[in-house]
């Protein structure tokens, strides 16, 4: 039996799944949390700025409704145009995380984002905060262009993850800047997770046989016509992906060659 147990080591956490998924988007909340679900996800993200800080003000009673023993919340700072705003969702994140009995957690997937037409992330707001947050005591993610030399900084920083883009935010790209993923991939001693432009399963399967740690996408279930269907997909694209890079690809050559080669035949 082939083992694919291996897991996904970040900051002090361990997780079994390599995906992480979203929460914004779907239709209703049954919805969301049919994905969720079916995805077989361990990590589960929330843009703190579009929630209420105190849980019993949860209007929609999401959060409420979702199985904490089996998820691990990661906050976003989605919203923040500055290092300031970011670093103020961050701890609003960790008081949110306190509320659903998780204490510990002080994980935070970092944005800074000031550009409001295509949503790249500022590099330099990104680090300043960054910065700050580590020194907090708080386990970085931070989402960041696919740069080599910044996702080297923010490892230098003490980052836990970069979390390189696959293309803007909700476009459907896919893998835009493959290239510059395999240098983040080969350079990194700390997991790289492609986040952002996911559209199909096979660019989710393609980001991982490159050899990322893991993928986080939200647009790609919620959008998709059957959300927990495409949950599903996704989970199964990430595990197929992993396998993949595990099992070590052939090597790709500008020529043919035969699948049975005449020295190998038997004389019969």
């Amino acid at each position: 039996m082939i083992n694919n147990s291996e897991k996904l080591k970040i900051g002090n956490k361990s997780f079994s799944s390599r995906l992480m998924l979203g929460t914004g988007k779907y239709k209703n909340i049954e919805t969301a949390i049919k994905s969720i679900e079916t995805s077989k996800c361990e990590i589960i993200t929330v843009a703190i700025g579009r929630l209420p800080t105190k849980l019993n003000n949860d209007s929609n009673n999401f959060l409420n409704s979702l199985n904490w023993e089996n998820l691990w919340l990661l906050p976003n700072t989605a919203g923040s145009q500055t290092a300031e705003d970011a670093i103020r969702m961050a701890f609003l994140g960790h008081e949110l995380a306190c509320q659903i009995g998780q204490e510990d957690n002080f994980f935070v997937k970092l944005e800074v984002i000031s550009d409001p037409k295509y949503l790249l992330p500022d590099p330099i707001g990104t680090l300043k905060a960054a910065e700050f947050l580590v020194k907090k005591g708080f386990t970085v993610l931070p989402y960041i262009n696919a740069d080599p030399m910044l996702a080297l900084h923010l490892e230098d920083l003490g980052c836990a993850t970069v979390m390189p883009l696959g293309s803007p935010i909700g476009s459907g790209q896919g893998l835009n800047s493959i290239s510059n993923l395999k240098i983040i991939i080969e350079n990194s001693s700390i997991p790289v997770i492609v986040d952002a432009g996911i559209r199909t399963p096979s660019d989710a399967a393609k980001a991982m046989e490159l050899g990322v740690d893991g993928v986080l996408l939200n647009t790609a279930v919620s959008q998709s016509k059957n959300p927990e269907k495409m949950a599903y997909a996704m989970d199964l694209a990430i595990q197929s992906g992993r396998l993949a890079y595990c099992a070590g690809q052939m090597v790709k050559k500008p020529y043919a060659s035969s699948s049975s080669p005449m020295n190998l035949l038997s004389n019969i």
